[in-house]
């Protein structure tokens, strides 16, 4: 995957629906690539055709409307601004309830405390076409922290930070479970809309229509993986500063209830991340991050992930795009592609 220079960023204020509306007007290329990419993954994974998966989507509805209706409304203006139906944008928010059942994922996230800062970051590790669907959103929401996230065009909630120094990283688990109940990521963005850590925590405690992992911090230094499904919530407590996750579930209490599939390689990126994080002097510096974000060992299925040629077309992803979020100083910096030779912006 070739690396660019910079993706858009947007600026979303006012209502829910206006919020929407601009991120439509805003993002409509990324918005109709999304769609694309979407409509060929289903088809190709789980057989679905469009009109299938729309239905699928759509069973979340009520679920959503009795957790956050102003999400109904915001993605109701993507789709009037974007020129598509709302349920095209409603399944773009449920994507992970449609694919992650059958495809495959790799990111690779860590929190951590060394000195006075916290840090979190990740690689997004998926489809290399998603490089043109990326989004740099900043959300100014009246009663709400402002928000910044990186997203795929028309995808309200991902990964990033709010001005109340909470940010959240994800890890997809591959498993069949589901429920119609609330999309993860529109639990992300529930994340992203709260004002403390605790509260974070608590609201995808026991909501979340299918299992992932949320890895939730604060720039007072709390930190926890939450592991969530729509069966049962298991929390990773940090450990020598830290907390590191891959794509497979840890905790007991959910690999009870869930069964997943985890694809070979993340129990080796999961100990490879933990050791150099471990390794890390006091005076953690971003760039020391994103080096290790760039790590190849393990190529091609390394922490930097390419693609590998010898697996099979649906389960071929690389690294995306990776975020370094120092949560205490507020700073947000991103590469876009493989972190071993992307710039930072």
């Amino acid at each position: 995957m070739k690396a660019i220079k910079s993706i858009q960023h947007i600026t979303l204020t006012g209502s829910p629906y206006a919020v929407g509306r601009g991120h439509g007007e805003q993002g409509k290329k990324e918005i109709h690539r999304s769609l694309e990419t979407y409509e060929a993954l289903f088809k190709g994974y789980t057989g679905m055709k469009w009109k299938e998966v729309r239905e699928k989507a759509m069973t979340h509805h009520d679920a959503i409307a009795a957790f956050r209706p102003a999400y109904l409304e915001e993605m109701q203006g993507i789709a009037d601004a974007a020129g598509v139906q709302f349920e095209d944008i409603l399944t773009l928010n449920a994507r992970s309830e449609i694919a992650l059942t059958s495809t495959p994922d790799g990111c690779t996230s860590f929190a951590i405390q060394r000195g006075a800062n916290t840090w979190l970051g990740q690689n997004w590790d998926w489809k290399g076409s998603q490089i043109d669907a990326l989004l740099d959103v900043h959300i100014e929401l009246e009663g709400k922290p402002n928000i910044r996230m990186i997203t795929e065009g028309g995808i309200i909630g991902k990964i990033g930070m709010n001005a109340a120094g909470i940010g959240v990283c994800l890890n997809a688990l591959l498993t069949r479970t589901w429920q119609p109940k609330i999309p993860l990521h529109l639990s992300l963005r529930a994340v992203l809309e709260s004002h403390s850590f605790e509260e974070a925590v608590a609201v995808v405690n026991g909501n979340v229509a299918s299992p992932a992992h949320f890895l939730i911090a604060s720039r007072e230094g709390g930190m926890a993986g939450m592991e969530v499904s729509p069966i049962r919530t298991a929390m990773i407590e940090p450990v020598d500063g830290m907390v590191v996750h891959t794509n497979h579930i840890c905790q007991t209490q959910l690999q009870e209830v869930v069964a997943d599939f985890p694809i070979d390689d993340s129990v080796p990126r999961l100990q490879r991340m933990q050791t150099l994080l471990r390794e890390m002097k006091e005076d953690v510096e971003q760039e020391n991050l994103f080096h290790i974000l760039a790590d190849h060992h393990g190529y091609p299925d390394s922490i930097c992930r390419h693609v590998n040629e010898r697996n099979p077309a649906h389960t071929q992803m690389e690294t995306v795009f990776s975020i370094v979020m120092c949560l205490t100083e507020g700073t947000f910096e991103y590469k876009v592609g493989h972190p071993c030779h992307a710039g930072v912006l």
